[in-house]
């Protein structure tokens, strides 16, 4: 009897297995269906159910062929394997830049994530999507750096302006150069009642990432660790993201103190660059 890794390599080398097992997981189908949706030949589709056969994951009701409870089972985690595979791809980017410090966090939350990278020559299309996802928001919540850029801050403070709800959990050194930034727009914005400024002296994975939860959607911002440059965001619908960064936040947020004048007033520190 040949090892486990045998069986995944016999299933993956062809397509046309592949394709089978895709179709019987939707139900059972006869041998011309199988053949004009793998396209595989009559004697491939042949060798193909035979070899399914004799692994007793498929067996024949007629005219047609079905999963049995053991190809079932083989078609579902083949499919899990794939999807995981799929996710790894696309986040193996920008993984050094997600989450570590924050409890409960999995890349399988992003796994259907939206990413913006900095492209050669124009690297605006991270801070683009957070635009959008701003002027589609009426409100707001988030701990770190999320919208540490110049034109970031500037549609969040006129957004608040113009009422959207606002909570954020700023590192101090974040706020004094926010406030720097714009002292007058911040601080007009601030004082909204529907705006909640707090400070967090030790929020997790601060030089890796911030994340911001939005009307629809959860987005983390990447960052580099040392040069503090943007290096990606990605963001996502999934219900279950929603609820880990909202737990998280309430978390922090608990811990946080309101910002008050002299949070406002700090001087921004040596290595700190204002958007």
């Amino acid at each position: 009897m040949g090892s486990s890794i045998e069986d995944i390599e016999f299933v993956v080398s062809s397509k046309h297995r592949v394709g089978v097992l895709d179709v019987l997981a939707n139900g059972e189908s006869d041998r011309d269906d199988l053949r004009a949706v793998t396209g595989a030949s009559s004697p491939t589709m042949g060798r193909v159910l035979n070899a399914f056969e004799e692994r007793c994951w498929i067996e024949r009701n007629g005219p047609t062929y079905e999963l049995t409870p053991l190809g079932e089972y083989v078609a579902e985690r083949f499919a899990e394997l794939r999807e995981a595979m799929q996710t790894e791809r696309s986040l193996r980017d920008v993984w050094r830049w997600l989450p570590r410090e924050m409890e409960g966090f999995s890349v399988e939350l992003f796994a259907d994530a939206v990413i913006a990278y900095p492209g050669p020559g124009y690297p605006y299309k991270p801070v683009e999507r957070v635009l959008q996802l701003v002027e589609e928001s009426d409100w707001m919540c988030g701990f770190g750096a999320t919208v540490f850029k110049s034109i970031a801050n500037e549609a969040i403070c006129l957004a608040v302006l113009d009422g959207m709800e606002f909570e954020y959990v700023y590192p101090p050194e974040v706020l004094a150069a926010t406030v720097a930034w714009d002292p007058e727009m911040v601080e007009k914005a601030a004082a909204m009642e529907h705006c909640t400024v707090l400070v967090h002296d030790n929020l997790p994975d601060k030089k890796r990432c911030g994340f911001g939860i939005f009307e629809h959607r959860v987005g983390i911002c990447c960052h580099d660790a040392d040069s503090r440059a943007l290096r990606a965001w990605i963001d996502t619908d999934a219900p279950e993201a929603r609820e880990w960064a909202l737990s998280v936040f309430e978390r922090y947020r608990d811990e946080a103190r309101p910002a008050d004048e002299t949070d406002m007033n700090v001087p921004v520190p040596e290595g700190i660059t204002v958007p």
